[in-house]
């Protein structure tokens, strides 16, 4: 496990050489309810791919950009996505409607690794 506040071309280093990669993140989505956990996958960021700042690029990008450098990168990767009510101010501590579905994700991902 790999606690990380990174993102775009530093993912690549970190993810160079694992079989499989959990990402644990927060999500802002049109409609979303806080605390709401969402799964995803690489594919559902398909339509997001090239989306980026002056400063780095996103995860759809930059996983892209690894595959055509042949880097070794994961075969799974899968996403955990907890809807925050509130993704520009930061805190040492969760809402806790964020709080509460941590729990939930945890165990979420334990079944998961389970079968």
């Amino acid at each position: 496990m790999v606690e990380a506040s990174i993102g775009g071309l530093d993912l690549l280093d970190l993810f160079t050489g694992y079989k499989r990669v959990i990402i644990i993140d927060a999500i802002k989505t049109e409609g979303g309810k806080a605390g709401q956990i969402h799964r995803l996958n690489v594919e559902t960021l398909s339509s997001t791919r090239h989306t980026a700042s002056p400063h780095d690029i996103n995860l759809a990008t930059a996983l892209e950009l690894g595959k055509k450098l042949a880097m070794k990168m994961p075969s799974k990767i899968d996403i955990y996505a907890i809807e925050a009510a509130d993704t520009e101010s930061f805190s040492e501590s969760c809402t806790p409607a964020v709080a509460a579905a941590i729990p939930v994700c945890v165990e979420m991902i334990l079944r998961e690794l389970t079968f």
